[in-house]
């Protein structure tokens, strides 16, 4: 039961960082201007006398019974994975004594909750980018710990010995690095709605050096739309962000295709290399056709998918490689 409820947490986390791109991507952040509820009820209001009370309470923000119902259901899945997590911490502490890892379950119990008050944030803040962001890594980095404790519940370490693998770990490490640092920028991109500042491909704006403000675009501390002194963002802020997140779809390009690479002409991880190689291409591909397409909301979901799916890949491989199995 204790491995069946760490295999489930983490297949939920995985369909809440897809959901939560879902209600970013349909402009549904705000959907319920309130939290934990929405517009002061549990559930979306729908009767007629709930929506005039709701609007009379919030006269400025409308009531879109969509992306109430988009936001609110997100909310409910991730209070479900925070409740799954402190059972699962629980039942960590009481075989503690078995030799059960205590450490990082109960840290992902102090992660979901810093999560719930992001997700509170992003609402009382209005999409605050830095705070949209931070909500994204949160989500991404808790099902990157669900993917190394699973691992180390179903694979323990090998005891003793050489470990057969150490060439490929610093590449391994390398690609996860770079894999991260690209989901941050990614997220950067979207809690910035900057997809579509540049509309070409494979340059921007028809070259190779677009007129980009780079000191705003990353300035962290700034309302959405903003800069750091309240005047409105100019084009060039988001096309610096977009540009930024294109060069580092290059680097994870070039270093997780050659991780890939090594690892189809490593017998007894082949497998894997296919399956990492076929995750890139695929990003990548993603990444173009959302650019081409004018970002689809199927696609830009897919996009942010395909994110998580290579951040579970290398995380499994690190440990493989890390644990000797």
């Amino acid at each position: 039961m204790y491995r069946n409820l760490i295999n489930f947490a983490t297949v939920l986390t995985f369909g809440i960082v897809v959901l939560g791109a879902f209600v970013r991507l349909s402009d549904a952040g705000l959907g319920c201007p309130d939290w934990p509820g929405c517009y002061g009820h549990i559930t979306v209001p729908d009767a007629a006398h709930e929506i005039a009370a709701a609007q009379a309470k919030f006269p400025h923000q409308p009531v879109e019974a969509r992306k109430g119902w988009i936001e609110m259901i997100h909310r409910y899945f991730a209070s479900s994975l925070g409740l799954l997590i402190v059972v699962i911490a629980g039942m960590s502490w009481r075989q503690r004594a078995q030799g059960q890892m205590i450490g990082l379950p109960m840290f992902l119990v102090g992660l979901v909750v810093f999560q719930g008050l992001l997700g509170m944030w992003t609402v009382t803040l209005r999409l605050y980018p830095a705070v949209v962001t931070a909500h994204l890594i949160g989500g991404m980095t808790t099902l990157a710990l669900l993917i190394w404790f699973r691992m180390r519940v179903h694979r323990p370490a090998r005891s003793g010995g050489i470990n057969r693998f150490q060439a490929l770990q610093r590449p391994a490490k390398l690609a996860l690095a770079v894999v991260a640092m690209q989901i941050i920028l990614g997220g950067w991109v979207s809690a910035n709605y900057a997809a579509l500042a540049c509309t070409d491909f494979p340059q921007c704006h028809g070259t190779w050096s677009p007129s980009a403000d780079y000191a705003n675009g990353f300035y962290p501390f700034r309302d959405l739309g903003r800069t750091g002194t309240g005047d409105l963002l100019h084009q060039d802020a988001l096309t610096a962000i977009h540009w930024v997140h294109r060069i580092g779809a290059l680097f994870t390009f070039l270093i997780v295709g050659y991780l890939g690479y090594r690892l189809l002409r490593h017998e007894r991880f082949k497998r894997f290399g296919l399956a990492l190689c076929s995750a890139l291409a695929v990003q990548i591909s993603l990444g173009i056709a959302n650019v081409l397409l004018s970002l689809p909301l199927t696609l830009a979901v897919a996009h942010n998918a395909g994110a998580a799916l290579l951040l579970v890949l290398l995380v499994a491989l690190n440990y493989r490689l890390h644990k000797n199995n």
